[in-house]
């Protein structure tokens, strides 16, 4: 048998999407998404066009982009996602939603904690910032969403 490596724990399936609320699957997806280029990129802004204005929608993109892209360069390790039609939640997506759900809750002492579990302490309270507007938005945009996100993005074979 072989010694899983840490970069691969992050895959390890540990949930399904279908078990989220909508607007949390619906950020895992976005997060699929957006890292699989600048197609995905579009299509995740096509989404928030589609619930807001166009300066509202700039502006809560902005905070998503802001998120993700301080989470993958200041990021203790490679996250790890599975890939966007993949229906299982990963361990690694499953800290984000959960981090997300924190914050927007409003528990931020809880939710800047799980932040450091991802990125170091520097950049966890400025992340959880962060993450609490894009919650807010998510669950906003929850009620304009009726296909999945999924169902229109390219895919990249990430794990399965």
């Amino acid at each position: 048998m072989t010694q899983m490596t840490r970069i691969d724990a992050g895959g390890v399936a540990v949930g399904s999407l279908d078990h989220l609320a909508g607007w949390e699957a619906t950020l895992v997806t976005q997060l699929r998404c957006w890292c699989d280029g600048d197609q995905g990129r579009t299509t995740v802004f096509d989404t928030f066009a589609r619930c807001f204005d166009p300066n509202e929608a700039e502006r809560a993109f902005a905070a998503f982009e802001a998120l993700v892209t301080t989470l993958m360069l200041h990021a203790h390790r490679p996250l790890v996602r599975h890939s966007v039609q993949c229906s299982c939640l990963g361990a690694d997506e499953s800290v984000f939603i959960h981090f997300i759900r924190l914050a927007e809750a409003g528990q931020f002492n809880d939710a800047t904690l799980v932040a450091t579990l991802m990125i170091g302490a520097t950049y966890a309270e400025h992340l959880t910032l962060i993450a609490g507007e894009v919650g807010h938005t998510a669950r906003q945009m929850s009620q304009y969403i009726s296909t999945p996100i999924s169902r229109a993005c390219p895919s990249a074979a990430l794990l399965h």
